[in-house]
């Protein structure tokens, strides 16, 4: 009897799962949503950078190990703030020779300065679901600013786990040798451009 029951309860779980994630959407208007501090989802995201390579294309580069914050305020967007720390080492080229170069001394000197750090300090919206944020990259003690175009893909509680979920693409441009990482120029461009995939996770209180 009790096996039946437990069988029973795990296909009407099963089912309204399946529901849920048919019927699933997002709204687009941040204001709509949950506000508090949300983290990064640490399945769900993804940094990559690319860089000119002798004219002949973009090469392109992702970091592995990164964790966010969120402080979202719905009802005035312009005050929400994101801080993100890399780790240096987690830096991956897809080539095993070249990865040393970039985590060694001659670059991220990954051993002295583990992280590399932005932190936020005005969003600047462009449209309903668009907005210019701008925040300080901190790499080997050196802070500028940097300016990420942000799109807001969506945000609504997520089917499978019913917690309250935020998910934004970015982009942006910078010049690497205001940190001092001039290194391999003119071979390798000093103009790198990140992607950003990101989905925030509001945990339970």
């Amino acid at each position: 009897m009790r096996r039946a029951l437990a069988l029973a309860l795990a296909v009407t779980l099963s089912s309204c799962t399946a529901i849920n994630v048919v019927t699933h959407s997002v709204s687009d208007d941040p204001v709509k949503l949950a506000g508090g501090t949300y983290q990064l989802d640490p399945h769900h995201w993804s940094v990559i950078f690319d860089v000119d390579h002798f004219g002949y294309s973009r090469f392109v580069t992702r970091f592995d190990k990164v964790e966010a914050t969120l402080d979202a305020v719905p009802n005035a967007p312009e005050k929400s703030r994101v801080r993100a720390t890399i780790k240096a080492a987690s830096v991956n080229t897809n080539d095993p020779e070249l990865d040393p170069s970039l985590t060694g001394p001659d670059f991220f000197d990954a051993a002295r300065y583990p992280d590399i750090t932005f932190v936020s300090t005005s969003l600047k919206r462009t449209g309903t679901n668009t907005a210019d944020m701008t925040g300080l990259l901190t790499l080997k003690t050196q802070s500028h600013p940097v300016t990420l175009k942000v799109i807001f893909n969506g945000g609504a509680p997520d089917p499978l786990t019913g917690l309250d979920t935020l998910g934004f693409s970015a982009e942006g441009h910078f010049d690497r040798s205001q940190w001092g990482l001039g290194n391999w120029w003119p071979a390798v461009g000093t103009d790198v451009h990140v992607s950003i995939q990101a989905e925030f996770v509001k945990p339970k209180s």
